[in-house]
């Protein structure tokens, strides 16, 4: 693959010229009428000079084009600047960033790119491309059938192999046709294979389903494990790491900070968690540390707290107490029905503390990760609003049966509130303080519309909209226009096209509020947007990498949750 991405390189003039002197609908009209209409998601892999890609989005998709040459990409950018479509650095059998961004795909487009892999590396590339794929979905692949006419090293490929490969990832070949070389080369032809997978899913709601509502528990502590994993999931997937293609490793601590955000109100609210338990009898993490740090509010459990002297050392002694019941207890007992663990962890060294901690990624990792199936994971950050009712709803139903067993009466309002996940409070002060500095300097412009701003027009909006994804994050904090945020964008997520235009703005808004101070806000910024954005490459401190990763989470938001958007 390194050897064809090498040639790419050095000849991308002249292979972008040779692909794009071929009509779209030469080379894919076979497959045409097998796309979903829009709204979809499409990845195009190996997209080349971006042609293909531009096809994709002109039919109103929502498109990621992964390209490994950099000579590729530029000139891909060049020919198509008007970001309709997303560029990545990426690359086949691996493909570890688009996995980490935990999309899921209504569209695969693999054009030209299978012959590039050798047959030891195609089956986990094959596997690493059906994880991306939405049941239901559809995925085309082409082979170049053929020997190489030039120093790219082809490998021989068969529609037989690629057949057998969709058998064992559960997927099957809808279609496929056979068609000559467009480009006219002698002894060249090409197969190609729409490959579709049943939308019966990939088993992990029903694992879920299982965990949930069968399994055994003698406490709420498995309900409590996938709940928080649910929070980590929707509010700070950037803190998870990939460890390889089964596993999404968790930061331990990040686990145990939730699951005592979680249990904190049901515990102040006197609300029974096993069948013995009263108050905090009987529960193998409410000890010293959770005694000692009783007064600090579960919300400020939350990532970029800082702490200090005897609170700070209460808390660490929580969360490592919490760390280890979750390691002994639910994360030992949850098992598939072959009995290996669902959630395997390693134990840190984080020793003892100092009289300060932060909660940030270094400090919450140093006690361990939690491992989460990938398929899991990526289930858990697609659907998380639909199956977080249902844990609480279950979770509900434990707690009233262990008080019925106590022959306790237990207020279903105070069991609502207590389950209640707090967020952080719609707090826009810094971000207006800030802006009304700038406006001061007379040099702050609507992020959407680009109008300058005075004291009385200007409004702070939430890029993504509080009603849908509750994040007061500095980064998702934009200034506004008060009448363009009031009466036209609303509660709505900005189109893409949109965000797109708006960079610039944007780029200087962050720059000017956030990165420019010395007081800890820069610290702040940077951390906030590493937690709860999807994890990109990050080189250091690049404003590129946190707007990239908000158009992946616009994209998800949209077509995970349905939420309609504003287009300017």
């Amino acid at each position: 693959m390194d050897n064809a991405i090498s040639w790419y390189d050095e000849n991308a003039q002249t292979a972008s010229k040779r692909y794009d002197s071929i009509a779209v609908s030469t080379v894919h009209g076979w497959f045409e009428n097998l796309l979903p209409t829009a709204p979809a998601t499409a990845l195009d892999v190996g997209a080349g000079s971006g042609r293909d890609a531009a096809w994709l989005a002109a039919k109103g998709f929502d498109v990621v084009a992964v390209e490994p040459s950099k000579e590729m990409r530029r000139i891909g950018k060049a020919n198509h600047p008007d970001g309709k479509f997303q560029w990545i650095d990426d690359r086949l059998p691996s493909l570890s960033v688009i996995t980490r961004l935990g999309i899921a795909f209504d569209v695969i487009l693999v054009s030209a790119v299978w012959m590039h892999l050798a047959q030891d590396n195609r089956s986990r590339a094959f596997r690493k491309l059906i994880n991306l794929l939405k049941p239901g979905g559809m995925m085309m692949i082409s082979l170049r059938i053929g020997l190489s006419d030039d120093e790219r090293r082809f490998h021989t490929v068969s529609m037989r192999e690629l057949q057998m490969l969709a058998r064992d990832h559960g997927a099957y070949v809808e279609r496929n046709v056979e068609s000559v070389d467009h480009c006219g080369r002698i002894g060249v032809g090409w197969m190609s294979a729409a490959v579709r997978l049943p939308d019966d899913g990939g088993g992990a709601l029903p694992l879920l389903r299982h965990i949930i509502l069968n399994d055994n528990k003698s406490a709420t502590y498995k309900l409590a494990l996938l709940r928080a994993l649910c929070r980590i999931a929707d509010g700070c997937p950037g803190l998870a790491a990939a460890q390889d293609d089964a596993y999404v490793d968790v930061p331990l601590g990040l686990v145990a900070l939730t699951w005592l955000r979680l249990y904190k109100p049901l515990l102040a609210a006197k609300l029974p968690q096993s069948p013995r338990n009263v108050g905090l009898d009987n529960l193998s993490f409410a000890k010293k540390g959770f005694i000692a740090s009783q007064s600090v509010s579960h919300n400020d459990l939350r990532i970029g707290v800082e702490f200090s002297g005897e609170t700070a050392q209460a808390l660490h002694a929580a969360i490592q107490e919490a760390a280890n019941t979750i390691h002994k207890m639910p994360a030992t007992h949850t098992k598939y029905p072959s009995g290996d663990v669902v959630f395997p962890v390693k134990s840190g060294s984080a020793g003892r503390t100092t009289s300060n901690i932060l909660f940030d990624e270094t400090y919450l990792t140093s006690f361990g990760v939690l491992s989460v199936p990938r398929y899991l994971w990526t289930t858990l950050r697609r659907f998380n609003a639909w199956i977080e009712p249902t844990i609480i709803a279950e979770w509900i139903k434990l707690i009233e049966r262990y008080a019925e067993n106590q022959r306790r009466r237990i207020d279903p309002v105070a069991i609502g509130k207590a389950m209640e996940w707090a967020e952080p409070e719609r707090e826009v002060n810094l971000a207006r303080n800030r802006a009304l500095a700038i406006i001061d300097q007379g040099k702050l412009f609507c992020t959407w519309s680009g109008k300058r701003l005075t004291r009385q027009t200007l409004d702070i909006d939430h890029c993504f909209p509080w009603t849908v994804w509750p994040c007061g994050d500095l980064w998702n904090l934009m200034p506004s226009h008060r009448v363009v945020n009031q009466c036209e964008k609303k509660a709505n997520l900005p189109g893409d096209q949109l965000l797109w235009r708006a960079q610039e703005r944007v780029f200087d808004w962050w720059d000017e509020a956030y990165t420019k101070c010395s007081d800890g806000i820069s610290d702040r910024f940077w951390l906030e947007a590493r937690s709860s954005l999807p994890k990109m490459p990050q080189q250091e401190r690049q404003f590129l990498d946190i707007f990239e990763a908000i158009r992946v989470q616009r994209i998800m938001l949209k077509h995970d949750q349905s939420v309609p958007e504003w287009q300017g």
